[in-house]
Formats: C-alpha cells, sequence, structure tokens
C-alpha cells in the first residue's frame, strides 16, 4: 500500500542550518523509489496555527519511506532541519 511522508515547517530557527538539509536531503533521496508531490507549494491555509510550508512525498509502501528515512544519509541531513527549524513529520499510509 503507498505511504506518504508529511513533513510540515513551522517555524525556521537557524536559516544557516536550514541551507544545508536540502541539497543533503535530495542527494539521500537518490538511492530510493519516491515521488515529491509537494514540496514548499503556495499554502492556503485553513485552519490551525500558521506554518512557513509542507512537504508531501509518496513512497511505493510504508518499508521504503522508512528505509529512505533511517538510511544514513537522510539522518546525515535531517539534523540540519531540526537545527534550522521547528517541525513536525510523519508517515501515512493511502486508501
Amino acid at each position: 500500500m503507498t505511504a506518504y511522508f508529511v513533513m510540515i515547517r513551522e517555524k525556521t530557527t537557524d536559516a544557516a542550518s536550514l541551507a544545508e538539509y536540502g541539497p543533503r536531503a535530495s542527494l539521500a533521496a537518490q538511492r530510493h523509489t519516491l515521488k515529491p508531490l509537494a514540496v514548499y507549494g503556495a499554502l492556503d491555509q485553513i485552519e490551525g496555527d500558521a506554518i512557513e510550508g509542507a512537504v508531501i512525498i509518496e513512497f511505493p509502501n510504508m518499508a521504503a519511506a522508512r528505509k529512505w528515512y533511517d538510511s544514513p544519509a537522510y539522518q546525515a541531513a535531517v539534523k540540519f532541519r531540526h537545527a534550522g527549524s521547528t517541525s513536525k513529520a510523519f508517515f501515512i499510509e493511502g486508501v
């Protein structure tokens, strides 16, 4: 069953650290089967506290999603997102 990684960036706290994240995350994606569906596109937020942006990435299944997230390359990248922003992320299975 298809799985999705959803990340919501609430606030940038360190722009320099966050700038390191994007290129490293792109490199980490190269050896994984994934499809970016939304990457910081225009928002029309209708509920909740304001956010800066969101990302939705599609994977063939939950195992493939976890393999990407848990990979050494992505774990080396995600520390820059954690250092540079407050965010929430989760996986969700499709229907």
